[in-house]
């Protein structure tokens, strides 16, 4: 579409980045310098920003924003002016942006504007402020650890880690609300190294405010044997990225970010004893849940594989009767994708630890046939053949149980 001069239009944001780095551009979205609401309705666009004026297109659906300025006015992320009117410019706009990499655009002859150095700093690697007007939003805080996970080859420049230090200190994060904070975490745990967003907010302080019993594992020590890189902190940053070179969806990369909650709670005086971690770490994972209003699938698999992967470890050494028992409490037989999935985090945690990121995880196959051997009881015919109502339960267990030993011979 023609914009009636002098209006211009540009690509700009993650489109412009993305192309720069040689990625796939996904959304493409566009700021209009000149307009005003009235005429963007009069081209046929359609209205759908709350909080600022923000279009779809008539033909792509692609989003139009006009260019805006912005007045902190109020502490957190909503505490916000809008100004959207034909007098801003464009280097008006883009000054208003987070990172340098997100503040370029391109006009429809591909001529690309970087009035903050964003290429230079795509070149250099390097994830970096526009100006100090970044600190009037907390959720670029997470955003820029979000942005550290999926571009792991980008470092964060030491003064904007300041700033984010700084930002946390004024208690910016606190103001953070519990379903912006998912949004970032979330996305953040389906990059690339979703550790390093876990690393980058403990850096800058704020993984302390918002996952304080995450963050509560770092400095504490693991039994050197099983585990050789000791600290339980590392361990994790290691396990969270095993759940992504597997590819694993969203809700096994957030078990495996909340499976040793328990290690944190360990008296000091049994380091590096942490049996019964697996138990105690259930109100931590629950706190978790509740807190940030994480939704049901991610929240009910974080509370299996917490309370119940140190037993899948063990699966070798289970009897049937045992390896029913964890098929039940995880209820592997009603659900068997799930179970799929809660093998997967424990994977990740069995590969999380130097030396055994390409071992084969033997009790997966296990507990698989163990749970394929239980399914495969007539369930129905044996209710149907019992003498008494009462006594199918058990005649079901302990047809389960005789199964799995037929499955699984010692």
């Amino acid at each position: 579409m023609t914009f009636p001069p002098p209006v211009r239009a540009y690509v700009v944001g993650g489109a412009v980045r993305d192309r720069l780095l040689g990625l796939p551009v996904q959304d493409r979205d566009h700021v209009v310098v000149g307009a005003s609401a009235e005429l963007m309705a009069s081209l046929g666009f359609r209205p759908v920003g709350k909080d600022f004026p923000v279009f779809l297109h008539p033909v792509t659906q692609e989003e139009y924003a006009l260019a805006r300025t912005e007045r902190k006015t109020a502490p957190g992320y909503r505490g916000f002016v809008v100004h959207a009117a034909p007098d801003v410019s464009l280097e008006e706009d883009l000054l208003r942006r987070d990172l340098t990499i997100n503040a370029m655009a391109e006009d429809e002859d591909g001529r690309i504007i970087d009035p903050h150095g964003g290429q230079a700093d795509i070149a250099a690697r390097t994830l970096r402020h526009v100006s100090d007007a970044f600190v009037e939003d907390p959720v670029r805080i997470l955003r820029v650890a979000r942005f550290s996970a999926r571009f792991p080859d980008f470092s964060v420049a030491p003064e904007t880690l300041a700033l984010m230090a700084r930002m946390v200190a004024d208690g910016e994060v606190d103001a953070l609300v519990p379903e912006r904070v998912w949004q970032e975490l979330s996305r953040g745990l389906m990059a690339r190294r979703p550790a390093r967003m876990i690393q980058v907010l403990r850096d800058c302080g704020a993984l302390a405010r918002l996952l304080p019993e995450v963050d509560r594992l770092f400095g504490v020590p693991q039994n050197p044997i099983s585990h050789p890189e000791m600290d339980t902190g590392l361990h994790l940053l290691a396990v969270l990225d095993q759940a992504a070179l597997a590819d694993a969806d969203l809700p096994v990369r957030y078990a495996a970010l909340l499976h040793d909650l328990g290690k944190g709670l360990t008296p000091r005086e049994r380091w590096p004893d942490h049996s019964g971690h697996e138990e105690r770490g259930m109100a931590a994972v629950d706190a978790v849940n509740e807190r940030l209003r994480v939704p049901a699938d991610c929240a009910g698999l974080a509370r299996v594989v917490s309370r119940w992967h140190g037993r899948a470890h063990a699966a070798k050494s289970l009897d049937a009767e045992g390896m029913l028992h964890l098929l039940e409490q995880t209820d592997a037989l009603r659900r068997p994708a799930r179970f799929a999935a809660f093998l997967q985090a424990c994977q990740a945690d069995f590969r999380g630890r130097p030396g055994y990121e390409s071992r084969p995880f033997l009790p997966a196959d296990r507990l698989h046939r163990a749970l394929e051997a239980a399914r495969n009881v007539p369930a129905g015919a044996i209710a149907s053949q019992a003498p008494d109502p009462g006594a199918i339960p058990g005649l079901i267990h302990a047809a389960r149980v005789a199964a799995i030993q037929e499955a699984l011979p010692p």
